[in-house]
């Protein structure tokens, strides 16, 4: 009962700090919620390079949870894929979007960002990863959202969610 009480309470917290206002201030100027200013884009490269890990090291890992490698192919399964979109639909869209920071990160682009074993096991296994995952804990950290709730997806549906992503990066 202790459990359920902390993770309700840090979800409430983190739902109120994600839903106020619609505008935060970034340093001198003040921007939309979910929208990013145009020379923060241009200004990544050089926070990334000052983070203690590096793309390379970031696609290398592959998170922490049953799926210890995946072979996922050169090309995109549509069919696959459109599963992927519509599980992703039914459960995943009340915290994510795919173009802008919601309850949850925007999904745009994660499939170039992250290693598909990372991807695969931040779904099916996300306590664990925000415990002990360095890249899902600094995440959480730099995001200020709500932690990642487990909601019991097959790792047959997750490869499908991973596919639509991989399909969705290659199109966007």
């Amino acid at each position: 009962m202790k459990s359920f009480t902390k993770i309700s309470f840090v979800f409430l917290i983190s739902l109120l700090l994600a839903c106020g206002g619609n505008e935060e201030k970034k340093g001198n100027k003040k921007v939309k919620i979910g929208q990013q200013p145009k020379t923060e884009k241009k200004a990544e490269p050089a926070k990334k390079s000052t983070s203690t890990t590096s793309a390379e090291e970031d696609l290398a890992n592959l998170g922490i949870g049953p799926i210890k490698s995946l072979d996922i192919g050169e090309g995109i399964d549509k069919k696959l894929a459109n599963r992927g979109q519509e599980v992703f639909g039914n459960l995943c869209t009340a915290c994510h979007k795919m173009e802008k920071k919601y309850v949850g990160p925007s999904i745009s682009g994660v499939s170039e960002r992250r290693s598909p074993e990372w991807i695969m096991n931040m779904i099916m296994n996300p306590e664990e990863m925000i415990k002990k995952d360095p890249i899902a804990k600094r995440l959480l950290m730099e995001s200020n959202m709500a932690v990642m709730a487990n909601q019991n997806v097959s790792e047959e549906d997750t490869r499908a969610i991973l596919e639509y992503f991989r399909e969705y990066d290659k199109n966007n």
